[in-house]
C-alpha cells in the first residue's frame, strides 16, 4: 500500500510540474515578443535616414574638379575691335555705352553741327556785308542790348538742355554695383595684365599678347589677341577692382564704354554689363613704358552655362561663396533626422532587462 501511495503522489507531483511549465511558457513568450518588436521596426528607419545622407556625399564626389567643355570663342571681324578707316565709336554692347552713344549722336552732334553752320554763315555774312568796299564809312555803333541778351541767353539754354542727359550719364557710370555683381580684380604690370576672381576661388592668372604667328593661327587680330582672356557671363554686371603693380596703367575696353586708371597703391572701381556674346578688345590707355603698346586686353562674353564651364575648368566654383556657405545649413538637419532612429534602439536596450524577471520564476519551478 505504501508503495502504491508513493507512486500516486509521485505521479501527481510530475503532472503538476508539467502543467506549471506549460502555464509559464505562454506568459514568458508575450513578455519577450514586445521587447524584440521595437528592435526590428527602427531598422528600416535608420537605413532610410542614412541613405539620403550618403547620396549627396556620393554626388559631390562624382563632380569633377575641372570642366573640359570650355573652348575659346572665335572673334567676329569688325565687332569689338578697330576697323580700317573707322571714324565712329565701336558698336556698344553695354547699357552705359548705348546711352553714351545715343547722347553723342542724337544730342551732341546735331547741336555741334547747327552751331558750327550758324557761326560759319554769320562769319561769311559779316565778311561780305561789312567789307570796306561796301561800307566806305564804317558804323560807329558799339553796343546793342538786344543782341547781347540773345547771344547770352541762347548758349545758356543750349547748355541747360545738354546738362540733363550729361549728368544722368555721368551718374550712371559711377552707380554702385549691385550685390550680385561679378567681382574681378585687375592688376596692371609692365607689360601685361593679371586677372583674379575672388568669389569663385580663381587665383590671379596673367594675360599676355600673342605673337603674330600665334594670333594668325588663332584667327585673331595681331597686337590685340592674348593667351588668357578675361571671361564674363552675358547679362551680368561685372565689378572691376583695378590697381597697378609698378606704374600707372589704364584699363580700357571701347565696346563697353569702360576706362579706368590702374594706380599703384590704390584700388579703383568701375562696372560694366555686357549684353551681347562675343570677344571684345581693348588696350592700356596710359603711357606706361617702352612696351606700353603691347599689353592688350581681351574680354570674352559667354552664355551663363559656358561661363560656368570655364570657371570649373579653372578649378573654381561658379556659384561663388554664397552656396558654399549654405551647404552646411542643408546638411545640418541630417543628424536631427537620425536622432529619432537612434532613440528606439536605446529603448530596446532598456527593455531587455524587463524580460529577465518574467523568465526567473520559470527557472525556480
Amino acid at each position: 500500500m505504501k508503495s502504491l501511495k508513493t507512486l500516486v503522489i509521485a505521479a501527481a507531483l510530475s503532472l503538476g510540474a508539467v502543467g506549471a511549465s506549460h502555464a509559464q511558457a505562454p506568459a514568458a513568450a508575450p513578455a519577450e515578443a514586445p521587447a524584440a518588436a521595437p528592435v526590428a521596426n527602427p531598422a528600416p528607419v535608420a537605413t532610410d535616414a542614412a541613405a539620403p545622407a550618403a547620396a549627396p556625399a556620393a554626388t559631390e564626389a562624382a563632380v569633377p574638379a575641372g570642366d573640359a567643355t570650355y573652348v575659346p570663342m572665335k572673334p567676329t571681324p569688325g565687332v569689338g575691335q578697330p576697323i580700317d578707316a573707322g571714324i565712329d565709336f565701336q558698336p556698344q554692347v553695354s547699357p552705359v555705352g548705348e546711352q553714351a552713344y545715343w547722347f553723342n549722336h542724337v544730342i551732341l552732334l546735331p547741336v555741334i553741327t547747327v552751331i558750327t553752320l550758324f557761326v560759319l554763315g554769320l562769319l561769311l555774312w559779316v565778311v561780305f556785308r561789312y567789307r570796306a568796299k561796301a561800307n566806305p564809312v564804317p558804323s560807329k555803333t558799339t553796343h546793342n542790348t538786344f543782341i547781347e541778351i540773345i547771344w547770352t541767353a541762347i548758349p545758356v539754354l543750349i547748355l541747360a538742355v545738354i546738362a540733363v542727359p550729361s549728368i544722368r550719364l555721368l551718374a550712371q557710370q559711377y552707380e554702385p554695383p549691385k550685390k550680385e555683381a561679378l567681382t574681378i580684380k585687375v592688376t596692371g604690370y609692365q607689360w601685361y595684365w593679371g586677372y583674379a576672381y575672388p568669389d569663385q576661388g580663381i587665383g590671379e592668372y596673367v594675360s599676355k599678347m600673342l605673337t603674330k604667328e600665334q594670333a594668325d593661327a588663332a584667327g585673331e587680330p595681331h597686337q590685340l589677341a592674348v593667351d588668357n582672356r578675361m571671361v564674363v557671363p552675358v547679362g551680368r554686371q561685372v565689378k572691376l577692382i583695378i590697381t597697378g603693380a609698378d606704374v600707372i596703367h589704364s584699363f580700357a575696353v571701347p565696346a563697353f564704354w569702360t576706362k579706368m586708371d590702374a594706380v599703384p597703391g590704390r584700388a579703383n572701381e568701375t562696372t560694366f554689363t555686357a549684353n551681347k556674346v562675343g570677344v571684345y578688345y581693348g588696350q592700356c590707355s596710359e603711357l606706361c613704358g617702352v612696351d606700353h603698346g603691347y599689353m592688350p586686353i581681351a574680354v570674352e562674353v559667354l552664355p551663363v552655362d559656358k561661363w560656368e564651364a570655364w570657371v570649373r575648368s579653372k578649378g573654381g566654383n561658379p556659384a561663388g561663396p554664397v552656396v558654399a556657405a549654405a551647404a552646411p545649413a542643408v546638411a545640418a538637419p541630417t543628424p536631427a533626422a537620425a536622432a529619432p532612429a537612434a532613440t528606439p534602439a536605446a529603448t530596446t536596450t532598456e527593455a531587455a532587462p524587463a524580460a529577465a524577471p518574467a523568465a526567473a520564476p520559470a527557472a525556480k519551478n
